[in-house]
Formats: C-alpha cells, sequence, structure tokens
C-alpha cells in the first residue's frame, strides 16, 4: 500500500492561509489504513483546525468528506454536490489523490495535507515499512520475492557486495543484507542458479529502506521488536 504522514500543521495551515471555506477531503484506502488520512484522520484536522481559527479576527469554516478512493473518478463524483460551496480543498489523499481531485475539480484549488513517503507493508498498527520502489523493473521472480532495490541499502541490482558484515549491511548493522536474505530464500527453494544471472543496469537512486512509525505507536513498535 502507499503510506503517507501527515504535514506539520503550520504548513498546513500556510497553504490554506486566506481561504474562508475549506473541505477537508479524505481517503479511506491507503492512507486510511496508515492512519493518516481517513474518515478518523479528517475529524481530528478538522477539529485542529477550527480550534486554531478560533482567534482569527475572520475565522474561516471547515467541512469533511472522505470517499472510498481518491484515485478514482467514479468516487470524486460522490462529493461533486458540496465542492461548489467551497473556495479550497485541503487532500488527505496520496499524491495521485490529491492530484487526480485537483483534475477532478480544476475551478477550486487543492491543497495537499499529507507528505507521500513510500510503497510499504503493515507490519503492525501505525507501523509500516518501505518494500517497493516503484521501479518499473520488477525482479521479485529471480529474487525470491525479496527486492534488492528497496532492501539493499546501496540498491545493488546485481549483488552481492563485498561489506556483508555478519549478515547485515556495512552501512547500518541493524539492516540486514538484503542479498544474504535473497540468498538464504533460494537456497530454501532449489533455485541459487538465479544468483549469477545478471540483470540490465536500471535508472534509480540509491536509497536506504524506509521505515514509518506513526506518532504514538513508538512503544507499541519497540516491544514487538
Amino acid at each position: 500500500m502507499i503510506v503517507a504522514e501527515r504535514k506539520p500543521f503550520d504548513e498546513i495551515k500556510e497553504l490554506i492561509h486566506g481561504y474562508k471555506k475549506v473541505l477537508v477531503v479524505g481517503c479511506g484506502t491507503c492512507v486510511a489504513v496508515c492512519l493518516t488520512g481517513g474518515e478518523k484522520e479528517v475529524s481530528v484536522l478538522s477539529a485542529e483546525l477550527k480550534l486554531s481559527n478560533k482567534t482569527e479576527s475572520a475565522p474561516a469554516t471547515f467541512g469533511e468528506a472522505t470517499v472510498q478512493r481518491q484515485c478514482d473518478f467514479e468516487f470524486l463524483d460522490e462529493i461533486k454536490d458540496i465542492v461548489g460551496e467551497y473556495d479550497a480543498l485541503l487532500s488527505m489523499a496520496c499524491g495521485a489523490g490529491i492530484q487526480f481531485l485537483a483534475e477532478r475539480y480544476p475551478e477550486i484549488p487543492v491543497f495537499p495535507a499529507v507528505n507521500t513517503t513510500f510503497i510499504g507493508v503493515n507490519k503492525d498498527v501505525g507501523w509500516y515499512e518501505e518494500r517497493c520502489k516503484a521501479c518499473g523493473t520488477c525482479v521479485l521472480g529471480m529474487t525470491g520475492g525479496i527486492c534488492p532495490v528497496t532492501m539493499c541499502a546501496k540498491s545493488l541490482f546485481n549483488g552481492p557486495c563485498g561489506g556483508t558484515n555478519h549478515e547485515s549491511c556495512e552501512i547500518n548493522s541493524d539492516q540486514p543484507c538484503a542479498w544474504h536474505m535473497i540468498y538464504t530464500r533460494l537456497a530454501k527453494q532449489g533455485r541459487l542458479d538465479n544468483i549469477i544471472k545478471i540483470c540490465p543496469a536500471n535508472d534509480w537512486r540509491n536509497q536506504k529502506p524506509q521505515t514509518l512509525v506513526q506518532p504514538g505507536y513508538e512503544e507499541r513498535k519497540a516491544s514487538a521488536e
């Protein structure tokens, strides 16, 4: 799923500064699962904005709406009868949903309330780990279902490097060596011949895998580890 985190509150306020009627629009799919932009989070942000605006000389008003998917015109049509009442839309969807909302209602400014971070998996409530960089050349069938682009700190398409340190990465001892994991997985499957196959070079930026723990869930993650 796509994982996102809410922008800092001050940044959100600055984005919508000067608009008097703002509709906060949530998405019931990925961002709802990762506790960032679902119906509950829309309600929380709207309440924070209303409370903050009480001190303004001309306070803004805020509405709330959550659709099942902002990346689907069919669901965006569900709010077509109310968007005209607002002079700005504040989207809590991923970057794709924000762009689609802006495309569907081009006459109204659309602002992002979240930052899209990565494509990841749900390890526990509030704990998400990156597993895919959407590089466009998937090699999971050859690497035993372990992504070397994401899980290797050097994003090595053809590994391993010479820096494996007792099954960990030389860059970070807390990061398992992706190619050691791939070797172990392929050995269990009797497919170690895949290790010597060469993949053509791809075009990507080297990045280490990311982890996002939503505020309030740090202790839960720590106890699980």
